[in-house]
């Protein structure tokens, strides 16, 4: 039996980015919030505590960046170059590296919304800061931000979360921990009107006069991945909370729910092969190895697999996570030697990595388990291959090889300066594209294109926006974006 509990104008599903945001423009609307959050409050936060905190928008220059950072120094401006990254650019970007795919309608609405959602973000009270160490290397005594990022939160993902909850905390948003959301419910005319939750009183009924949904995807749910994803999916590493299970896909889907996307895709990233199966609260997304591009990467037979230099790190490093997960042991290994060692990004030094390093490269493979014979002879292979160029981390320098496949397109330095490092990864799942179609006021659409009366999603659960790959902080971007959407749609739709 269920007894009302709570009542709400607008009831949120999740308590990630995606949602506070809906939350904070709901309330910025006049109505009353109810965020459930199925973790305990000391987990709380969903995926974005284990994100690196990076967002992608669209800027005309460096005058629209310090509109987001009003702080920033004299002396630090003076030695950032963030040149633009206009919204043609982010839209070619997401058409590029989703093969064309993705949604235009919502494409076009993440672009477009991109730095008013940003700049909507800062009015709320969220603190950015630039992206030095993870999206700058300083060239000609200038930082200079590549790849169209510049910014993060604030003490990354973590600080994004702990600074979204202050706010809503303190605009009196009701936050419920261990609210596990189980069934959407309907009045007579099928609009939504609440939702049954597990509770620590047990079940409740929790109603309102909308519902919005942001509660991720099923990339925690080993059945769901196996069955969507494919077989070995069910293998892989979890980044993030145990918590994204697929309840509000399943959900949705028995009130009538469109399925949209691509949902035998995902983002699945380098990570550290003896990381936990689930996300570490304390070392968060440094488990992550993203620095490949400037070294190789072989599998335990020594074989390289990919192009470690195809494209700068944030639009390839959501697709090479799928790449490993089918390797032998599921494992492959990341090689550098001393002339791009001090390229690479702080998570490669934290005390819980899985490292070798050895004056030769027989004795790093036998500390990592790799075939030797087989690493040396593709590493001869790749040195005889390298080309000469004018090397440079922050563009696409076209330093590449000849004549060894898989190519190497930039970056390609021969291996051959000891001592070499080594570093163990596997495949990390960070969230499955497959979800739900929502219209341009993030309304939940039926499987006849119509919307579901007073049903709204936001986040990792809307689908159409990613297919096959990723460009990097564009989710984060998608989820400030169409959260804000949602809540400010079910706030108006509450009347």
């Amino acid at each position: 039996m269920t007894t009302p509990s709570l009542t709400a104008d607008v009831i949120i599903i999740g308590a990630g980015n995606a949602a506070l945001c809906a939350a904070l423009a709901a309330r910025e609307a006049g109505k009353s919030v109810a965020v459930l959050e199925k973790a305990p409050e000391p987990m709380r936060g969903g995926n974005t505590y284990f994100t690196g905190g990076a967002i992608r928008f669209a800027y005309n220059g460096v005058e629209e960046v310090v509109q987001l950072v009003p702080d920033l120094s004299q002396a630090e401006l003076d030695v950032m170059e963030v040149g633009s990254y206009t919204e043609g650019q982010y839209f070619d970007d997401l058409m590029r590296v989703t093969e064309g795919l993705s949604d235009q309608e919502m494409a076009d609405a993440l672009v477009r919304q991109s730095f008013p959602t940003m700049r909507w973000m800062h009015a709320q009270g969220v603190r950015f800061v630039p992206s030095w160490t993870h999206q700058a290397f300083k060239v000609d005594g200038k930082f200079r931000f590549w790849g169209g990022l510049c910014l993060q939160a604030v003490g990354g993902g973590k600080g994004l979360s702990d600074q979204l909850f202050e706010i809503a905390i303190e605009r009196g948003v009701d936050i419920r921990y261990e609210h596990a959301a189980m069934r959407l419910e309907q009045d007579e005319s099928g609009r939504v009107r609440g939702v049954t939750a597990q509770t620590p009183e047990g079940r409740r009924m929790l109603t309102g006069g909308a519902v919005v949904l942001a509660c991720g995807g099923f990339e925690a749910n080993p059945e769901m991945r196996a069955r969507y994803l494919g077989p070995g999916w069910e293998l892989a590493k979890v980044r993030g909370v145990r918590y994204n299970t697929g309840d509000g896909h399943r959900m949705a889907f028995e009130v009538g729910a469109q399925a949209f996307g691509h949902y035998s895709g995902c983002h699945a990233v380098a990570w550290d092969l003896n990381a936990p199966p689930f996300g570490n609260r304390s070392v968060t997304d440094l488990y992550q190895k993203h620095s490949y591009p400037f070294g190789l990467i072989v599998n335990v037979n020594g074989e390289r697999f990919v192009d470690e230099g195809a494209d700068f790190r944030n639009y390839t490093y959501a697709k090479y996570g799928k790449q490993i997960l089918f390797q032998p042991e599921r494992a492959a290994f990341q090689i550098f030697d001393q002339k791009t060692l001090h390229l690479l990004r702080d998570e490669y030094r934290i005390p819980q990595v899985t490292k070798g390093e050895a004056s030769t490269l027989e004795e790093l493979a036998w500390q990592l388990g790799i075939n030797p014979e087989g690493l040396a002879r593709t590493v001869a292979e790749y040195n005889a291959g390298c080309r000469p160029g004018d090397y440079n981390p922050t563009e696409l320098d076209g330093v590449h090889t000849r004549n060894v496949q898989p190519p190497k397109t930039n970056w390609a330095l021969p291996l051959d300066t000891p001592p070499y490092e080594g570093y163990a990864v596997t495949c990390g799942i960070t969230f499955t594209f497959g979800g739900l179609r929502i219209d341009r006021r993030a309304q939940v659409m039926d499987t006849a294109d119509n919307p579901i009366p007073g049903l709204y999603a936001a986040g990792e659960i809307v689908g159409g926006l990613f297919y096959h790959n990723y460009a990097g902080g564009a989710g984060l971007m998608q989820g400030s974006v169409f959260g804000k959407i949602a809540g400010a749609s079910a706030a108006e739709d509450v009347g």
